[in-house]
């Protein structure tokens, strides 16, 4: 089992260099760039025609290297689907913006019914065939052997589909700067693969995957970005996220170890609702929350180390809940 974990952690990582070097010229001949908005920080603006949908790189390399173990791990099959299904959601809007010059992508309403299919299709298969319970362990209550575990009979799934919506697009809101998301995201899977290795959880392969996908992909994603992921990855990481978490019976987990995307999708939510009661007034300089302490004078790499390191300060609190 070490090995295997071991193995899809090198696999992902060599095949994300490989395609990396290969993708990143593709998407510059197709004039795949990124779009800066005009108010966003002007220290971005420099950014523009960067290539995006790099995510694409990323969800390659997760699906072959689980594809290499899918035989060994059936368990991994709803958090592969959750991941391919946002990433396609992603890769959708993505298109739109890009090749199809629509600077909204989909549509919010379009947008949120295609994840609330998603969703549903994930809760359907949970419920019916993934054999995990509805049963949550609640932190720091002595682990999976001696824990006290949660079951909210019916409210389970409205549960769900709240978690679900809400992790994949507080994904979504941080990826705004060059290796957030990545950086954040890379110590959620460590800490999943971990987790998994030590409890017999069979997910491993994937969250090793993701962490070497990611790895490789920080490469070409560190300041100053060589790429970006685009919705088509971030959507895709938050869809790994939070079916992994399901998948581990870790649900309360979420709001500890994505205590970043949770921030994020707040501060976003904070900002639009106090815009609109107050008349044009504003909580934060700007939101999603990092570019608020870029308008407060940090640089873009002092923003991303500190919520990277706040993510590991979190993930070994939740590893000490357990």
């Amino acid at each position: 089992m070490q090995t295997r974990m071991i193995l899809s952690v090198l696999i992902s990582f060599g095949i994300s260099v490989i395609l990396c070097p290969i993708i990143i010229p593709f998407l510059k001949r197709l004039k795949f760039g990124q779009n800066i908005r005009e108010e966003g920080p002007k220290g971005h603006l420099k950014k523009m025609g960067t290539p995006t949908m790099g995510g694409l790189i990323i969800i390659v390399s997760i699906v072959i290297t689980s594809l290499i173990y899918l035989r060994q791990s059936s368990r991994i099959i709803p958090i592969l689907f959750t991941t391919l299904g946002f990433g396609m959601i992603g890769f959708l809007d993505d298109y739109i913006k890009i090749v199809m010059k629509r600077s909204m992508g989909l549509s919010p309403i379009k947008k949120m019914a295609l994840q609330i299919v998603v969703t549903a299709v994930f809760a359907h298969y949970f419920v019916n065939g993934a054999d995990v319970g509805a049963d949550m362990l609640i932190p720091f209550t002595g682990g999976f052997e001696e824990g006290i575990y949660l079951n909210i009979g019916i409210y389970f799934i409205p549960l769900m589909f709240l978690a679900v919506l809400g992790t994949v697009n507080g994904a979504n809101f941080t990826d705004g700067l060059d290796g957030l998301v990545t950086g954040v995201t890379i110590i959620i899977a460590v800490f999943f693969t971990m987790v998994s290795y030590m409890t017999g959880g069979e997910i491993e392969i994937i969250s090793g995957a993701v962490a070497g996908s990611l790895l490789g992909f920080l490469l070409f994603n560190v300041y100053p970005a060589r790429v970006f992921m685009g919705d088509t990855g971030s959507l895709a990481l938050g869809g790994f996220v939070v079916s992994t978490a399901y998948m581990l019976r870790l649900e309360l987990f979420i709001v500890i170890i994505a205590f970043i995307y949770l921030i994020e999708v707040i501060s976003v939510i904070l900002q639009v609702t106090y815009y609109k009661i107050t008349n044009g007034k504003r909580i934060f300089k700007m939101a999603p929350l990092h570019h608020h302490f870029e308008l407060c004078g940090w640089s873009e790499t002092r923003v991303v180390t500190v919520f990277t390191a706040v993510t590991a300060v979190m993930c070994l609190m939740a590893y000490l809940a357990l």
